[in-house]
């Protein structure tokens, strides 16, 4: 599993670290893994043209140390010191020694033009808002140059806690990263500034719970629902499905398509749609007495295309199962309701739901996308998978929020949501908890994205085709 640490935490193993080390030995560690990066980067040192944005602290001095030992490979390599005064005297130093030179951000638009590679060391992970006028002039140089940007440990003018850019920030190709990765380099709209991202080991000793987790294949195999001989549709999970209505029918049929998928028993339908599921998929248990009446399920999912069927999502929380609430329930289920609910409650909203839900603008959701996730996951006392271009999944008692690394753009298309819903639902019903039920099939559903669109447009059922491809590839990685 991959994980993320907020800042304070860093702070505290890295001073626990420097107590034992030798003075400097951690920047040193840092600053050869970042030259390493550089130099694979580059392919051949020897005559590249390297510049370093150096801010001041120790951001700065692991760039001026990196740029020293480029410098001592053939590099030619100069610093432009955005705070002269204040840059890292040690790093400053060794750059020098090593035949590097200095300059002043004043007529440096041109160096960095030239450049084969940038480092940005401008600010560290300490930084809040965007970049100064002087650094964001730099910043815009950069990226309209041929130059590949590195940077030091994230981006500069990102915030490393929240993932949020509040003004200019530097855009990387590539962020080498220190000791773990930090929030911001696995959420939106941060994430989008830091290319790829490679981590450096630097012997940190951190904590057992993160702020982020990110699964991997190996942790999702090993939350899959597998039946065994003695299984039957029943002990598999039997996950009900109400949504639908006469103006949205599909949304019935690819929600059950994504249940279908999901590894659940047995799929039972509610709603207006019967007769449009039951003439896609024959195998659905179809009933139209209402939720109450349907008969056995495991888990419920309410509210792809219910339209304004209120009774339909009062009856699914008046439940004793776990139960998904998607798309026109968000809207019409009553929030005392859902906080009342004993079984788990997993809300799948997208950036404009959870906006309406929280009362604030859509662009406040998406710019500070964890916080919305935490904040809205507290005022249900349910978890919370917000979609969007980094779909994370925030519980509802607190702790690391999940944030899922799969997934394409196509899957912005209509209905790919109530396919995962489905999806996650029957999840739900085969037994896993609300986080995982909605990490797992956010996984699920983002490798199937990718399966199915293969680079071409796609559509959502072609995203519930692929489920089971990206089932089997998780199962024998």
């Amino acid at each position: 599993m991959r994980t993320a640490y907020s800042v304070e935490t860093v702070r505290a193993a890295e001073r626990d670290l420097m107590a034992r080390l030798p003075d400097g030995a951690l920047m040193q560690r840092a600053a050869a893994g970042l030259a390493a990066a550089c130099a694979d980067l580059l392919g051949r040192v020897y005559g590249r043209r390297v510049v370093l944005l150096v801010g001041s602290g120790d951001n700065g001095g692991d760039a001026l140390y990196a740029g020293a030992r480029l410098a001592r490979r053939g590099a030619a390599v100069t610093a432009v010191l955005l705070a002269p005064e204040r840059a890292h005297g040690g790093g400053l130093a060794a750059l020098r020694r090593a035949g590097g030179r200095t300059v002043a951000p004043g007529g440096a638009e041109e160096l960095v033009e030239r450049a084969d590679l940038l480092l940005d060391g401008i600010v560290g992970i300490g930084g809040k808002g965007g970049l100064r006028p002087e650094a964001a002039r730099l910043a815009e140089v950069a990226e309209r140059s041929r130059a590949a940007v590195v940077a030091v440990d994230l981006p500069s003018g990102v915030d490393a806690d929240s993932g949020e850019v509040r003004g200019a920030a530097v855009r990387a190709d590539l962020t080498v990263t220190f000791g773990t990765h930090k929030p911001g380099l696995l959420i939106d709209p941060a994430r989008e500034y830091a290319g790829s991202v490679r981590l450096v080991d630097i012997g940190l000793a951190l904590p057992g719970e993160a702020e982020l987790e990110a699964l991997q294949h190996a942790d999702v195999r090993r939350l899959l629902p597998v039946p065994t001989g003695e299984s039957d549709k029943y002990r598999r999970g039997v996950v009900g499905i109400a949504a639908g209505s006469a103006r949205y029918p599909g949304a019935a049929v690819l929600a059950v398509c994504g249940a279908l998928r999901g590894g659940a028993g047995a799929v039972r339908y509610v709603g207006p749609a019967g007769d449009a599921v039951i003439a896609r998929f024959p195998e659905t248990l179809v009933s139209d007495r209402g939720p109450k009446h349907a008969g056995r399920v495991q888990a419920w999912v309410v509210g792809p295309g219910a339209g304004d069927d209120a009774s339909a999502v009062g009856e699914v929380l008046a439940s004793d199962v776990p139960v998904l609430i998607d798309a026109d329930g968000l809207r019409l289920a009553d929030r005392d309701a859902v906080r009342a609910r004993t079984a788990p409650t997993l809300m799948t909203p997208h950036a404009g739901e959870a906006a309406a839900l929280l009362g604030v603008p859509r662009e406040e959701v998406e710019e500070a996308r964890l916080a919305s996730a935490r904040e809205l996951a507290g005022r249900y006392d349910a978890t919370v998978l917000l979609k969007g271009s980094t779909t994370l999944v925030a519980d509802a008692g607190g702790g690391a929020v999940r944030v899922n690394p799969t997934g394409t753009a196509w899957l912005a298309t209509a209905g790919s949501g109530d396919v995962l819903s489905g999806l996650a639902g029957s999840l739900l019903a085969s037994g896993l908890s609300a986080l995982d039920a909605g990490s797992v099939g956010a996984y699920l559903h983002g490798l199937a994205g990718r399966f199915a669109a293969d680079g071409a447009p796609v559509g959502a059922h072609d995203v519930a085709e692929a489920v089971p491809a990206a089932w089997r590839d998780v199962r024998d990685a």
